[in-house]
């Protein structure tokens, strides 16, 4: 009656082996460590920049516990923060010649003490939130109209266009705000222009009117759902580059979300000064296209044999070679609206497609058309120093402002060079809007404050649970545990990231989970005080229970999933453990705790009685026979 078959005792171990894995990083604690990564967008960190870290620290005799290349950064974890302090300043004299433009970050960083074997499987610590490890705090208010008018400004540029490839001859174009104005002389020509928007552009909606003068006016506004596309994707675009920003920094863990429609929350943790979080975030990155200098005397500037021409300048393309380029500037970053990679269609070659706005796709038309044979380069600036993306030949006149970048590129290259190229266009402009510090110490005492609320709240549970369920108390107990330790395995397996609110959320769901075993505990003893057998009444508590356990915590559950989809910011956080705190606690209350329940009771086939507490029986009852006492076994 109360025995469970081998595969559910099998999933029962294997969630336990799972838990306990995924667990246990959380508590081998944090490593000083010194982390190596890009200081420009154009410069990579491979394998060749672990090799040299590896030999400077060699030949400094610095012992490392741990040195790797980890995503896009090199990390060094050492046994003090002496020797994390000596790294730094040996790693900056080796990787850094140049510290005025400094091509490498070379940072402090805390890392995970966890076995390699751990970090093979993938278990990984739960990252701490900014209230536990301290750090700095920003809100970023997008100018979202700045973005719109920049639209405007691109569908009207379009639009002058396409009037005059369509030979529509108007009586001028002007923008009002969002609005693009038409003028027509009569109605045959409003009617065309009319058409033209209709067939051209879906994202403008038009209305027309007389002027006054005779004439007409065709006003095109954009329209609803590509206003919020519009928006979407300049916030999206604001965040990448925001991250691409704080990754090449080294800061651990960082959270950049969206925040309303026109908000981003920025949090560093590990970051104390607050003047050198706001150069990273206002760091900008600009484009220019300029002409080759393809003269001699560029040639032999190039191998270092002669001066720079009057009116070029040199530039270091992503190889570290020199490249002369002319002053004069044929496009800027402004003129680009898009990047992406791609395939030629005829040789499959990795390419970059770009695609420019009206003025840009004249102005570049013109130039190829004078410049077929020549070379363009692309050069992107950041902290006021330009490198060269790439150099291509103008191979014909391009028109359209759709322009293909091709020659010798692997398909990695090209997505690197078209992120590059997208984050050298203008982005809608921020604005930081709030912004606070939290010190490493008192992360450090709300770590220790909201651990100890969690130990000392299972603590008194634990013991209420055995004085006033005996061994079912016990067992109840030892389900909680399992609960907690699931919890944490899940939230360390997606990397989660845990603030004080998730501590919260963490003790709630104890409770949750226990108040489970409560209600099955109490549904055994009203069927023993019913008359049922020991082993009947097991039975029919936890069926009777689990209807109702199940109804509740879907409740509750609908509850998190509306915080979880409707709030933000911590409100999220304390959601997200909410919600993985009830599905775990379901699996450790009546799953796992069923399971032990019947590997203590579930053999005895002459089962008289079970731990449980003293059950009450109605006064008048005396005489009927109950299976259970109070404190037997």
């Amino acid at each position: 009656m109360n025995r469970y078959p081998v595969w559910k005792y099998a999933i029962i171990v294997i969630a336990l082996l799972v838990g306990v894995v995924y667990t246990l990083p959380n508590f081998f604690g944090e490593a000083p460590a010194v982390q190596v990564s890009s200081g420009k967008s154009t410069v990579k960190v491979d394998e060749s920049v672990l090799l040299r870290a590896k030999t400077a620290l060699e030949a400094a005799n610095l012992p490392t516990n741990h040195l790797a290349l980890e995503g896009t950064s090199v990390r060094a974890r050492f046994e003090t923060p002496d020797e994390q302090l000596k790294a730094k300043d040996v790693l900056q004299r080796a990787l850094i010649t140049d510290p005025t433009d400094p091509a490498y970050i070379v940072a402090l960083n805390l890392v995970s003490r966890s076995p390699d074997w751990l970090t093979a499987l993938g278990a990984k610590p739960m990252y701490l939130g900014l209230d536990l490890r301290g750090g700095v705090h920003f809100m970023l208010q997008v100018d979202m109209q700045a973005a719109l008018t920049k639209k405007a400004e691109s569908l009207a540029g379009d639009l002058r266009t396409m009037l005059r490839d369509k030979n529509i001859r108007h009586g001028g174009i002007s923008r009002d705000d969002q609005t693009v104005e038409v003028r027509a002389r009569d109605q045959a020509t409003l009617t065309a222009a009319r058409n033209l928007v209709a067939d051209q552009f879906p994202d403008l909606q038009t209305t027309d009117a007389p002027d006054g003068n005779g004439g007409f006016v065709l006003r095109a506004t954009i329209k609803p759902e590509a206003l919020r596309k519009v928006q979407e994707q300049a916030l999206k675009q604001n965040m990448t580059t925001l991250h691409n920003r704080i990754n090449e920094l080294g800061v651990a863990e960082p959270v950049i979300q969206q925040q309303g429609l026109d908000r981003i929350v920025v949090q560093l943790p590990g970051v104390q000064d607050t003047a050198k979080a706001k150069d990273i975030l206002g760091r900008t990155a600009t484009l220019e296209v300029r002409m080759v200098d393809e003269s001699t005397e560029a040639r032999a500037a190039e191998m270092g044999s002669g001066p720079v021409p009057f009116g070029a300048e040199k530039y270091p393309d992503r190889n570290g070679q020199s490249l002369i380029v002319k002053k004069q500037v044929v496009l800027t970053g402004e003129n680009l609206t898009d990047a992406q990679p791609g395939f030629d269609s005829q040789t499959q070659e990795p390419t970059v497609n770009l695609t420019l706005d009206a003025k840009g796709a004249r102005i570049f038309k013109d130039v190829t058309r004078e410049s077929v044979g020549k070379r363009m380069a692309i050069i992107l600036f950041e902290k006021g120093k330009g490198e060269v993306v790439t150099a291509p030949v103008i191979r014909t006149e391009i028109a359209g402002g759709r322009v293909q970048i091709s020659g010798r590129m692997s398909t990695a290259e090209a997505n690197d060079t078209a992120l590059l190229l997208r984050a050298g266009s203008l982005a809608a402009p921020m604005e930081i809007i709030e912004e606070y510090t939290i010190g490493p110490s008192l992360g450090a005492d709300n770590i220790n404050r909201g651990i100890h609320s969690v130990v000392w709240g299972m603590v008194a549970i634990a013991v209420f649970m055995c004085l006033y369920y005996m061994v079912f108390g016990v067992i109840s107990t030892i389900a909680l545990s399992v609960n907690v330790l699931l919890l944490m395995a899940v939230l360390s397996m997606m990397q989660a990231t845990l603030t004080l609110p998730g501590i919260a959320a963490m003790a709630l769901a104890i409770g949750v989970a226990i108040d489970s075993n409560v209600l099955i505990n109490e549904r055994i003893r009203e069927e023993l005080r019913a008359g049922a057998s020991p082993q009947a009444a097991i039975q029919a508590g936890y069926e009777n229970a689990w209807h109702t356990i199940l109804d509740s915590n879907v409740t509750t559950l609908i509850a998190g999933l509306a915080l979880l989809a409707f709030g933000t910011g911590v409100v999220r956080g304390f959601a997200v453990v909410h919600c993985i705190g009830i599905v775990t606690s379901m699996f450790s209350a009546v799953f796992f705790s069923r399971g032990l329940v019947n590997l203590w009771y579930g053999r005895r086939k002459k089962l008289k009685s079970v731990s449980i507490g003293q059950v009450w029986k109605p006064e008048g009852d005396e005489h009927r026979s109950v299976a259970a006492r109070g404190n037997s076994n």
